[in-house]
């Protein structure tokens, strides 16, 4: 599908970092005390000459020290190590899994301007009747005839991107229904505004359409190469 040049569009900048939780306040005063019980006993160490000359109870009082601060040392690094697989899990529900939206075609018309007007997406040709599936998990706001694109299938992507499948034969989803990644959409075809039978894949963002190919390379997925990372779950026909 294309569209007149009005501006030129919006570069996309990449993803944004999932950003590191800072460490926990109850592990800096874990720490914090920890030191300072260090301290104290050095400096108690430091002023007796010999141990043999101090009284029981104050060893047991010291020994009774020294078992706080390594248990207070334990709970802090455990502090720490929950905080570091809140981190992992954030990056993986942000990240998810992605896969291409068919396999076996022809990548024969990309992203960018074209003559007076801008493709707004890519055409992957394959015979009519082929498979197509979500790209991401997400949820279907569109499933009809969508003007020039045909029967359509648009996709409000789990991570806040919209998908868009155009030209297609026949719809497999409905409006409102949850989709996974791997998940039949519907079959290529050539409806609409068509040259041939393929699938029409635009990727917006915000509203506005970037280039999908460096938008799924970011997410592991090659659709000029036709690679994808290995997903047991996912199942593309």
């Amino acid at each position: 599908m294309r569209q007149r040049l009005s501006s030129e569009p919006d570069r996309y900048r990449g993803r944004r970092r999932v950003p590191t939780p800072p460490r926990s306040r109850y592990a800096a005063v874990v720490t914090t005390a920890l030191v300072g019980a260090s301290g104290v006993a050095l400096f108690a160490g430091s002023a007796l000459p010999d141990a043999k000359s101090v009284s029981p109870t104050v060893l047991d009082e010291l020994k009774t020290a020294s078992a706080l601060s390594e248990d207070a040392a334990e709970r802090a690094n455990a502090a720490d190590r929950s905080s570091r697989d809140g981190e992992r899990f954030s990056l993986e529900a942000e990240t998810g899994v992605w896969c291409l939206p068919l396999k076996d075609y022809e990548f024969n018309s990309p992203y960018g301007v074209q003559g007076e007007e801008l493709h707004t997406g890519v055409d992957l040709a394959a015979p009519e009747g082929t498979p197509y599936v979500s790209i991401h998990d997400g949820t279907v706001t569109k499933a009809g005839w969508f003007g020039g694109y045909g029967y359509t299938v648009i996709v409000a992507n789990a991570d806040g991107s919209e998908a868009i499948y155009g030209h297609s034969s026949t719809l497999s989803v409905q409006e409102g229904q949850q989709v996974k990644a791997g998940d039949q959409l519907g079959l290529v075809g050539n409806t609409g505004l068509s040259y041939g039978s393929h699938l029409h894949l635009e990727v917006h963002v915000k509203g506005e359409p970037l280039d999908p190919v460096p938008w799924l390379m970011e997410r592991g997925v090659d659709i000029q190469l036709q690679m994808e990372p290995f997903h047991s779950e996912v199942t593309t026909p």
